[in-house]
């Protein structure tokens, strides 16, 4: 699929509603896990119910994009009724995300926004071994000398993380950490495996998306009924929710989505100014209402993460021309001593 061309105005526009997006997802669900109310809601029927809005905001964008009823409609049954094994190659990344979006909510009740902010950055060198397996890809002595620094200020944050006052909740960091670590694992493999199928063919970004949540739909409605089946139909569906709780599933809805167009739009080196300034917009919220206290190994770590994403979006450097102008500065040596 090859990138539309499309204005710096409008790649700005995409990268600070996903900043302040992920930022704003990581605090509230945060909040909504250990602060706002006692009465805790399933997080496996917000992941699915995410998923269900996440495919009626697809279908408006498919519909933008075909710009009729009929068009929408042939596009359908093109490559949903009639492609079996379309949806069945779409639900081994639905599957994987399902976990990474259950596991975020274990990592949130366990540790505070800014830690699993930094942390989550993890999935940048997970994302580059997948690409170097699965997509061939090379990196460059720079990303790779990026991604140990990376692991370095992770390290760092966790050395002694940093602890919020204002937290209700009994917390485990070491499930949080182990957590964060399937959903890294999960994102860069989801992530990867994606975006192949997306360059396998020139199908829209939408008619993939449509395909990919109809299968989230059925697998996370799966994981509700197999791990919290038996609450769920006694307690209801929605139990639990409240106007926090919804906007959480907003923001995981409209996150995915925006996501999606940054991957499509933008190069590595917006998204890791994004990434950075989600890091600092969660840091900052963490201490104002949570009472987060900072440390010194804690804000090493993080400008380490942060200059480490820097670099590692940073473009490759071509060398393809240097052998050449090496022999053409011997050939003129050669000259000028005849």
């Amino acid at each position: 699929m090859a990138n539309e061309p499309v204005s710096v105005m409008f790649k700005v526009y995409c990268l600070s509603v996903m900043t302040l997006v992920a930022a704003t997802y990581t605090v509230v669900l945060r909040y909504t896990r250990t602060v706002s109310s006692t009465v805790m809601y399933f997080s496996t029927t917000a992941v699915c119910i995410t998923e269900c809005i996440k495919l009626f905001l697809s279908l408006g964008m498919l519909t933008k994009e075909t710009g009729s009823f009929g068009r929408l409609k042939a596009s359908i049954v093109e490559h949903v009724f009639w492609s079996p094994k379309e949806l069945l190659k779409l639900s081994v990344p639905s599957v994987v995300y399902a976990v990474q979006n259950n596991m975020a909510f274990i990592a949130l009740s366990n540790l505070d926004a800014a830690v699993y902010q930094v942390t989550y950055q993890l999935k940048i060198p997970c994302t580059a071994l997948c690409m170097v397996l699965m997509l061939n890809r090379s990196l460059s002595r720079l990303q790779w000398f990026s991604v140990f620094m990376l692991c370095l200020g992770v390290t760092l944050v966790q050395w002694k993380p940093a602890e919020a006052t204002k937290v209700q909740v009994e917390q485990n960091p070491f499930l949080g950490f182990m957590a964060i670590a399937v959903a890294v694992l999960c994102s860069g493999f989801a992530g990867v495996y994606f975006e192949k199928v997306l360059k396998s063919s020139d199908t829209s970004l939408w008619v993939r998306n449509i395909q990919m949540y109809l299968s989230g739909i059925v697998v996370t409605l799966a994981g509700v009924y197999m791990t919290e089946g038996a609450q769920v139909i006694e307690k209801g569906f929605f139990y639990g929710y409240t106007p926090w709780v919804c906007f959480v599933v907003f923001l995981a809805s409209v996150g995915g989505l925006y996501t999606s167009v940054v991957v499509k739009y933008t190069d590595n080196i917006m998204k890791g100014f994004s990434a950075a300034a989600a890091i600092v917009l969660s840091t900052v919220a963490s201490v104002t209402l949570f009472g987060l206290q900072i440390t010194a190994t804690f804000a090493c770590g993080a400008m380490l993460v942060c200059v480490s994403i820097y670099l590692y979006g940073l473009p490759k450097q071509d060398t393809t021309k240097l052998p050449r102008a090496d022999t053409d500065k011997e050939a003129r040596q050669k000259l000028i001593t005849v």
